[in-house]
């Protein structure tokens, strides 16, 4: 049995356009509905009109849902919802499921570094421990077995990357992992075709010392989100 990290009051959805970098489209209910989309990538592979889905409901604002997830492998849901990704993350972390970082906790989030905000800092028996967290939500490989980042250019990447690596010559510790939040992937590998000058300043970044890591969690339909899998094998 698979790790339950939370539960969520979903409700079926269907994807029916995306009207601008953050609002969708859905339909619930037979009703055309407003949906929040907090994951700002192309995610071509799901936004396709009529695909199945699942929302959660919202109050406030300009919209009544959040997009969580899509329907993927064996009817499990591909969590698109970057601040549902990072919770589970988070309750991971909280009940000592990441191996790869075994016996640390989550100090501070939104730290500044230079001119970027990194997600966290962690406090870990070996000292702080600066961390980067990205959604992997594109399938590869010949048989899916990839999570990969990005699927499409970004600056805003690039530039947290780098920011690592400062971190490392100046002698900190510094990680950026990856959520691949689908089921049934095994791996982590960037997207060469996505952003080749981050593929490049990842492996720029391994050299150097930060540290690559990766897990993968999904969604059942009734809402639970689980670990499918605590580590990724990362390929640069």
């Amino acid at each position: 049995m698979k790790p339950v990290l939370m539960k969520l009051n979903v409700v079926p959805c269907r994807f029916v356009k995306r009207l601008n970098r953050f609002v969708a489209l859905v339909e619930v209910n037979g009703e055309i509905r407003r949906a929040l989309l907090t994951n700002t990538g192309r995610l071509e592979e799901f936004l396709i009109p009529g695909r199945k889905a699942f929302c959660t409901p919202k109050s406030g604002g300009k919209t009544d849902f959040v997009l969580i997830a899509f329907e993927d492998l064996g009817g499990k849901g591909a969590i698109v919802d970057t601040r549902t990704q990072a919770r589970a993350f988070e309750r991971a972390v909280e009940l000592g499921l990441v191996p790869w970082l075994k016996n640390c906790a989550i100090k501070r989030k939104e730290v500044r570094i230079g001119n970027s905000r990194l997600d966290y800092l962690f406090e870990c028996p070996s000292g702080e421990l600066y961390g980067e967290m990205k959604s992997a939500v594109l399938r590869g490989g010949e048989k899916g077995e990839y999570a990969m980042y990005p699927d499409c250019p970004t600056l805003r990447g690039q530039r947290h990357v780098r920011e690592l690596i400062e971190l490392v010559k100046a002698g900190k510790d510094a990680i950026i992992f990856f959520i691949g939040a689908m089921p049934k992937v095994e791996k982590f590998r960037p997207y060469e075709k996505g952003d080749p000058e981050l593929a490049k300043l990842l492996r720029e970044a391994k050299r150097a010392g930060v540290r690559i890591e990766g897990l993968s969690i999904s969604l059942l339909p009734d809402g639970r989100v689980i670990l499918e899998r605590p580590e990724l094998k990362v390929e640069l």
